[in-house]
């Protein structure tokens, strides 16, 4: 059982495994079952990830106050033309923020590792899965290497937005899809957990600040940054930036600075974009 990055990496050397084997190992060890079923339901999660990754793609979904209804397909068919940052990571944003869509319509999504946060990861497996021809096998090896990453954190840290502020779930989910899409392109174990560090250190210190209180806006959007945070953060880990603060001390800062944000930036939405009056407008517009 590892706690943190330095023994996971330390088992991975000892045992000469990559970070989702012994990620895998302590889910047998930890439920009593098989590998088989265990891999089986991590299948069974990419495969939810996956539809809800495309199902706002092309059918506009109905969400509490109509806030982000029909933003993943904008972003869609937006992807098909010319943009500034080009169709990829212009797809990869659809992806996201169509989880977010299906999130806020009661739509079946998966947490990862909140269901605010649930269009990262699937958005950054499923784009780079296609964009770059990873098998299926591989992308789910990914998958288990992003949990490996939401562990540490759980276990060190946390990721509630209402403990941490923004940082905690969105930070969290592209620090897990950035150690997922580093492996997907061949990195090294301790390259996949710079790049987690790179992308929590990115937006260290988000708040969480939901207009009228709901998973929607600005959630979506920064589902949709994050997943690109998450890309970019990989390819710096590939490039061979170095971290100069290891992993381990970055969940060690991120909870310190989640503990130091005030109550009105975690999730009440008594402070940020929730306070503006656009925001205030919107709260009494669906509430009255």
């Amino acid at each position: 059982m590892y706690k943190n990055a330095e023994e996971l990496l330390a088992i991975c050397s000892e045992q000469n495994k990559r970070i989702w084997e012994v990620a895998l190992d302590n889910e047998v060890k930890l439920t009593g079952m098989s590998r088989e079923r265990v891999m089986q339901h991590f299948s069974i999660r990419l495969e939810i990830m996956f539809n809800s990754a495309l199902k706002a793609l092309e059918h506009r979904q109905a969400t509490k106050g109509g806030l982000i209804d029909g933003v993943a397909n904008c972003q869609y068919e937006y992807s098909k033309g010319e943009s500034i940052t080009g169709g990829y990571i212009n797809y990869v944003m659809a992806l996201a923020y169509s989880c977010s869509e299906v999130n806020a319509s009661m739509g079946k999504i998966c947490a990862s590792p909140t269901a605010g946060s649930c269009g990262i990861v699937p958005a950054v497996l499923l784009g780079v899965m296609e964009n770059k021809r990873v098998s299926r096998e591989k992308t789910l090896e990914a998958l288990i290497t992003a949990s490996a990453v939401g562990a540490i954190f759980t276990k060190n840290a946390t990721v509630a937005g209402a403990d941490g502020g923004c940082q905690a779930e969105c930070g969290v989910a592209a620090s897990m899809a950035a150690a997922a899409a580093a492996y997907m392109m061949g990195a090294s174990d301790d390259k996949c957990l710079d790049a987690a560090g790179f992308a929590m250190i990115n937006v260290m210190g988000l708040v969480c600040d939901p207009v009228a209180g709901l998973v929607a806006l600005p959630c979506a959007q920064r589902n949709a940054s994050g997943a690109v945070n998450a890309l970019i953060s990989a390819d710096m880990a590939l490039a061979g930036q170095v971290a100069h603060i290891p992993f381990d001390q970055v969940v060690d800062s991120m909870f310190k600075v989640g503990k130091m944000l005030p109550p009105q930036l975690k999730e009440t939405a008594m402070g940020g974009i929730a306070t503006t009056p656009a925001g205030q407008a919107i709260f009494k517009e669906i509430f009255g």
